[in-house]
């Protein structure tokens, strides 16, 4: 299946690339004209200097981008940046689940969005093209989700569309102008998955590490024996099927006095695991004091369990380094945000704190505030299990409606 657009038609077809809204907003565009061709590019410049958010919410009126890919949900506020579909609430979680190296997803509001990802999402081609694709073969007797199905039904769909790719498109391919990653007619639906995932998911996989509470919650980024394969499947799987309640936002801000694990310093990044979800950051190289100000999303289950940091140096040729860990009870957090979740208080207020104690990693009095309609806590974290090195960390509870 292909889609083609005629020039005498500038208006994208349900199967068309949403960066042919483009040449939709010109109803008289004619490429052979140097007039056509003039104003094509000044509305292609002011589509540009929309900026990236103005942009993203042109992107949500489209045709099929209004309502959730997956259950038909209206209004949709999160996206799948490495799928090019915009997902409801419920459905992200399921996402979530299935690790970065298949679905990487953002928030529309609450996410920082860079001109290269707003790019990148209209190359992919929306709902309507990624449905037509991962849907082409939708059994007549399977019943999509919809906005009142249960997390059960969701996650069984959502993996078998996007993980197992059980329904999608056999020899023919839909043809997106400027699509960066296409299949041959050869490829089988367990290697269609494309150039694009398998090149996300070797950024993200990771060898076993040596250290036992490390090795538990790196199954996110692969282990090659079969067995270590079939438990990170139904731990997966499981995931997918766990209520949410609420989202945390943790910006790793920095690192100070690390462990040294290289010749004189290391190359240290952070792992932070939420029940069965895992994410992590970047790598710094070269440095005992890294400054990462990353900031990374989880979803909370609804049977709360503390938030798992880990650290690592990373090595090219061998196993990387443990470089010590810690756990935060998210729970006070979690609570003052449900609490302030319809508060219209404006001022800033302490909200509570997590003291500091000999029994706790805390290096001080982990403060929950009020700040902006929004509840916050910075922690500082002596890492636990190695010989040095402290971590500071800010959350964020943020309530399903947003």
């Amino acid at each position: 299946m292909s889609t083609q657009h005629g020039k005498s038609d500038p208006k994208p077809s349900s199967g068309s690339c949403l960066s042919d809204l483009l040449s939709s907003e010109t109803p008289h565009w004619n490429q052979g004209s140097d007039a056509g061709s003039t104003s094509w590019i000044q509305r292609k410049d002011k589509w540009k200097s929309a900026g990236p958010r103005g942009r993203l919410e042109r992107l949500l009126k489209e045709s099929g981008n209004r309502v959730c890919a997956d259950c038909g949900s209206p209004d949709p506020k999160w996206v799948s940046l490495s799928l090019g579909v915009f997902i409801c609430i419920k459905c992200s979680g399921v996402h979530r689940s299935l690790g970065v190296h298949i679905s990487k997803v953002l928030s529309v509001k609450l996410d920082e969005w860079t001109d290269e990802q707003v790019d990148s999402l209209v190359n992919l081609g929306g709902n309507i093209v990624a449905n037509n694709k991962y849907e082409a073969f939708l059994p007549d007797n399977l019943k999509k989700p919809g906005p009142d199905s249960s997390i059960e039904e969701r996650s069984d769909f959502i993996r078998r569309k996007y993980e197992m790719l059980q329904f999608l498109e056999g020899n023919e391919q839909i043809i997106c102008p400027h699509q960066p990653h296409q299949r041959t007619s050869s490829s089988t639906p367990q290697s269609s998955s494309g150039h694009q995932v398998t090149q996300e998911k070797k950024q993200y996989e990771k060898q076993p590490t040596r250290h036992r509470s490390g090795h538990k919650f790196r199954n996110s980024w692969g282990r090659k024996d079969s067995d270590n394969h079939k438990s990170t499947k139904k731990s997966n799987s499981l995931a997918g099927m766990v209520e949410f309640v609420g989202l945390v936002k943790v910006n790793v801000v920095k690192g100070t006095n690390l462990a040294v694990r290289d010749v004189l310093s290391s190359d240290p990044y952070v792992i932070l695991a939420l029940g069965q979800q895992s994410v992590k950051t970047r790598v710094i190289k070269n440095n005992l004091n890294p400054v990462w100000n990353e900031r990374l999303m989880l979803s909370i289950p609804e049977n709360i369990p503390p938030l798992k940091v880990l650290v690592y140096d990373k090595d090219t040729f061998t196993t990387d380094d443990f470089m010590g860990d810690a756990e935060i009870d998210i729970q006070p957090l979690v609570a003052a945000a449900k609490a302030y979740e319809k508060s219209e208080i404006q001022e800033s207020m302490q909200l509570g704190k997590w003291v500091a104690s000999k029994d706790n990693t805390l290096v001080k009095d982990g403060v929950i505030t009020l700040i902006d309609g929004k509840v916050k806590q910075e922690i500082s974290l002596r890492l636990q299990n190695v010989e040095r090195g402290v971590l500071e960390i800010e959350l964020e509870c943020v309530p399903l409606t947003q």
